[in-house]
């Protein structure tokens, strides 16, 4: 079976780099965010969900022209070009990172450059860059990507102490009086009786029943 060489790809101009020498190994990186909010009576704070962040993938490239007895730097600055503006988007180009079953598309936002082999006269003929990219993901990738359930249920609250339903329902429609969607979609057999440290999710409007299928607000 043939080698297959991890290629980077240039998005809009379909420019190809193909590395020298496949990574020994690479590491794909997620995280969230959560919000720690104290809450008097309790013995220590809730965590809320904040963010998601965008992945990352860390690698090491080795370039090397001993044989050609050349200068490295002429390979490894075609890779470093990645992250200079382009003329025509203003920003550094979009990448795509394929290796495989990898297929990444990024922007290239670090580079670390060790040169480890020099001719007699000084020039460097090999290299190992220290890569990291970043997944980018625009409006247009994100609604093919992230398949939600419903767009109702997109945010979420922390009951406070001392907090009514109207409250809330004032703070993120500004109208007390729309408190029905939150009490229908948390199952609030009471919602005049909110404890403190409760974690509602709020929905958009207009929200719909879920029983009956009509508008409710």
């Amino acid at each position: 079976m043939a080698l297959i060489k991890a290629k980077i790809t240039v998005e809009h101009s379909g420019a190809v780099l193909t590395v020298m020498f496949n990574p020994e190994e690479y590491s794909l990186n997620r995280d969230n965010n959560f919000a720690a909010q104290a809450i008097p009576g309790l013995s220590s704070p809730l965590l809320q969900f904040a963010h998601g962040n965008l992945r990352t993938l860390d690698m090491e490239l080795l370039f090397d022209t001993y044989e050609k007895r050349t200068d490295v730097r002429v390979a490894t600055e075609k890779f470093i070009q990645l992250m200079e503006i382009d003329a025509e988007l203003h920003a550094p180009p979009i990448l795509v990172v394929a290796w495989a079953s990898l297929q990444f598309r990024c922007v290239l936002t670090k580079a670390s450059q060790k040169f480890v082999l020099f001719l007699d006269n000084g020039s460097p003929v090999r290299a190992r860059i220290s890569a990291s990219f970043t997944e980018f993901i625009d409006a247009e990738h994100e609604a093919l990507k992230i398949k939600r359930q419903t767009a109702d249920y997109t945010k979420r609250h922390t009951v406070l102490q001392g907090e009514t339903i109207a409250g809330i329902a004032s703070k993120y429609y500004g109208d007390p009086g729309l408190w029905r969607p939150i009490a229908v979609l948390n199952e609030l057999d009471e919602p005049r009786r909110l404890s403190a440290g409760m974690l509602l999710t709020i929905p958009s409007l207009p929200f719909q029943d879920r029983a009956t299928g009509e508008p409710l607000t």
